[in-house]
């Protein structure tokens, strides 16, 4: 079982149980949410007139708490364009690698004027443990009672937060919806997009 010499040190150091408990902990939340997703639309229970956003329209305001403990308000982000990439639910697997792929790319992002998170309507405290266990350079926004999610007409029947991008410009104003986000490549594909949409350092 142990036959490599990495698989022998990393067992022998708790590295290995460690990874299992991570893996078992993701695939777990993976199924649960699969489970409460299936049941809320079953049930219709997050079932409104979705709202239809386009580029172009003004950005929902919103005050949301960060996983850093911050409060963002996209009043106060004016002036600068925003990136607010929405997830389902932290700790599943595909969540983890958009996550992920963003924090890859920080040091690129920080390089342009643009303020970028990832948000859900996850709760703040598992959000924060969320953005902890990943050592995320980046805030993730929590949105516990799913009012902006609908403001921006992410929120799904399922009861969880579409995977869907917003990029917002200086003015407030939507530049572009990205309803086909790539989970894995996700932190590259949006320093494609901004230097498309001539988001500059």
């Amino acid at each position: 079982m142990c036959s490599s010499p990495f698989i022998r040190m990393a067992y022998s150091s708790g590295g290995w149980a460690l990874y299992l408990v991570t893996l078992l902990r993701r695939i777990a939340t993976t199924a649960s949410a699969i489970v409460i997703g299936v049941f809320n639309v079953a049930t219709h229970r997050h079932d409104t007139d979705p709202v239809e956003l386009k580029p172009g329209d003004p950005a929902p305001d919103f005050s949301l708490p960060g996983s850093d403990g911050r409060v963002y308000r996209l009043k106060e982000l004016a002036g600068r364009p925003v990136v607010i990439a929405w997830f389902p639910k932290a700790f599943t697997g595909g969540c983890t690698a958009e996550c992920k792929s963003l924090s890859a790319n920080s040091a690129a992002l920080s390089g342009l004027d643009v303020s970028y998170f990832t948000a859900s309507v996850d709760a703040a405290d598992a959000n924060t443990r969320f953005a902890e266990s990943m050592g995320l350079r980046y805030p993730i926004l929590s949105d516990e009672t799913k009012d902006v999610a609908r403001a921006y007409g992410v929120l799904a029947s399922s009861g969880y937060a579409s995977r869907w991008t917003f990029y917002i410009g200086a003015d407030g104003r939507i530049l572009d919806i990205d309803k086909n986000v790539s989970a894995a490549s996700h932190g590259s594909d949006v320093l494609a997009r901004l230097t498309q949409l001539r988001v500059q350092g």
